[in-house]
Order: structure tokens, then C-alpha cells, then sequence
């Protein structure tokens, strides 16, 4: 398989393939062409087609790519053939639905501990686990091999939670707080930011 060189904007893609996949699998498609996918997801046939050729040849000319076939691939790519376990640290109202969602998802990506630092949210129960202290974080995500983290707390908190992912061993983080963290060069994190995503909407505004 090849692993070299391949640009962040492609590893965005393939969740948006796996999820359309998912669908059709539910609908017992068995076999889809790039040129249906690129229509229904509104992406150029040649890209999907270019995107999917990093990792192998899925394939079949005139036939086009068997869909459960691709799913499975897909998810091999992306390390979700098995369970990867997450921590979110902030359980008001994002860091809840957050949890609610993933517990739907029943995915491989499993939130399987919460943290805050209210003494009012802490011993709260969210889907059959406890809110801990965020004082529980090494201990509790070294010993569950957390390897993802999610940040869900208020801007000014943020920094000091990125920094006990980083002591704790956490690989990378999703940051939902409106601010830039820092971390070393080796973590990944990626940043969702309901603010600026909704200003950048608002340009397009007639």
C-alpha cells in the first residue's frame, strides 16, 4: 500500500466516501461507478478515482468498485478496523451531544471517558460513564491506551488541557474551543470551529 506523500486534503475525503458507502450498503447496492459517486457527493470522478489509486486498485474498468469491497479498505486506511479509544475533556452541552452521537454512531471510535473540572458536572453519568476530575486524566487515559482526544471546555481552558493530553500520551486532538493550542510537533490536531466556519458562510451572503 502506499503511504507516501499523501496530502491532508485527500485523508479528508475518504471519511466522506466511507459514509456515502455505508449508505449504499445499507440499501444492498453491491457495486458503484466514480462517476456515480462524483455526481452524488459533487466531487470530479478523475479525483476519486485519483484518491483511492494512493492506496491500490479497487477497481474494475466498466465495472466500477464493489462497495463493501471498498468499505472495508477504506476503513483499513483509516485504522478503523479496530477499537480506537477517545477521551473528551468538557462535559457541558457540546461535550454531552458529542457523547450521545458517537454512542450512536456505534463506531470503532469509541469515546470511552469524560473528564471536567466543575465540581458540579463531575460523578454526572453521559451514556453509562462517569464524568471524572480532570486531576483522573494520566491515570485514567493511560490505562484505558486512550490514543485520541476531544476538547469541548471554554477558550481560556483550553491550553491547560491540550498540555495533560500531551503528558498523558495522547497521539492527537480535536479542538472545539475557539482558540489555537499549542502542542509539540509530532501531535496532529484539528480544529472545529463553529464561529469561523459560520463568518465564512456569511460572506457568500447575498
Amino acid at each position: 500500500m502506499k503511504t507516501m506523500k499523501i496530502s491532508e486534503a485527500v485523508v479528508r475525503r475518504l471519511p466522506v466516501y466511507l459514509r456515502f458507502l455505508n449508505e449504499l450498503s445499507k440499501k444492498n447496492v453491491q457495486t458503484v461507478s466514480s462517476q456515480d459517486l462524483g455526481q452524488k457527493l459533487d466531487l470530479n470522478p478523475a479525483q476519486i478515482r485519483k484518491d483511492l489509486a494512493y492506496f491500490g486498485e479497487f477497481g474494475k474498468k466498466g465495472i466500477g468498485y464493489d462497495v463493501d469491497y471498498l468499505i472495508e479498505k477504506i476503513r483499513q486506511i483509516l485504522k478503523l478496523n479496530k477499537i480506537i479509544p477517545v477521551a473528551l475533556v468538557g462535559a457541558g452541552n457540546l461535550g454531552r451531544a458529542l457523547c450521545n452521537y458517537n454512542a450512536y454512531l456505534k463506531d470503532n471510535m469509541k469515546i470511552v471517558a469524560v473528564f471536567d473540572s466543575h465540581e458540579s458536572k463531575i460523578g454526572d453519568t453521559i451514556n453509562n460513564l462517569k464524568v471524572k476530575s480532570t486531576s483522573e486524566m494520566k491515570a485514567t487515559i493511560q490505562e484505558l491506551k486512550v490514543r485520541i482526544g476531544i476538547i469541548t471546555v471554554p477558550a481560556a481552558e483550553a491550553q491547560q488541557v491540550a498540555n495533560q493530553f500531551v503528558e498523558a500520551g495522547v497521539e492527537a486532538i480535536l479542538n472545539f474551543a475557539p482558540m489555537i493550542i499549542k502542542v509539540p510537533g509530532e501531535m496532529r490536531v484539528h480544529h472545529a470551529d463553529f464561529t469561523t466556519e459560520l463568518q465564512s458562510l456569511a460572506y457568500y451572503l447575498d
